[in-house]
């Protein structure tokens, strides 16, 4: 054997006849790291919830999109503006100390106006299940 005296852990052992004999094997822990299995599920950072952009370029935004006049990358912008304040909504309702059953149950409806149905905006496919991004 060419292995270092250092990684041989050797053990004496007996065996039915009372003989006694020694086995030596490398040790694994220094020879090679043991590669542990983390939890499948991985849970992700919750995203934070603070505008990337100034109130009046969110404004300005709107009057873009309202026109048809905005670009691809400020669309994309915009969209994950209103899908943060959506959510934003949804939270502070959900949280609100009048949890009056109307408007505890409302909360979607109520912020999916305030925020996509009054501009006139398409709201994006399942976008309230989609919210647990930045808060469960």
């Amino acid at each position: 054997m060419t292995a270092k005296k250092q990684d041989l852990i050797c053990i004496t052992k007996k065996n039915k006849e009372d003989k006694q004999y020694v086995v030596c094997f490398k040790d694994k822990k220094k020879s090679a790291p043991k590669k542990t299995s983390k939890n499948p599920k991985k849970k992700s950072k919750k995203r934070s919830m603070k505008s990337k952009i100034p109130q009046n370029k969110y404004l300005e935004l709107i009057e873009k999109k309202k026109k048809k006049t905005i670009t691809k990358k400020e669309n994309k912008l915009l969209d994950d503006e209103l899908f943060k304040k959506y959510c934003k909504c949804i939270k502070t309702i959900k949280r609100s100390k009048n949890k009056s059953p109307k408007s505890y149950f409302d909360k979607y409806g109520i912020c999916m106006n305030s925020l996509y149905k009054n501009r006139k905006f398409k709201p994006p496919y399942n976008v309230s299940k989609k919210c647990n991004i930045f808060y469960s």
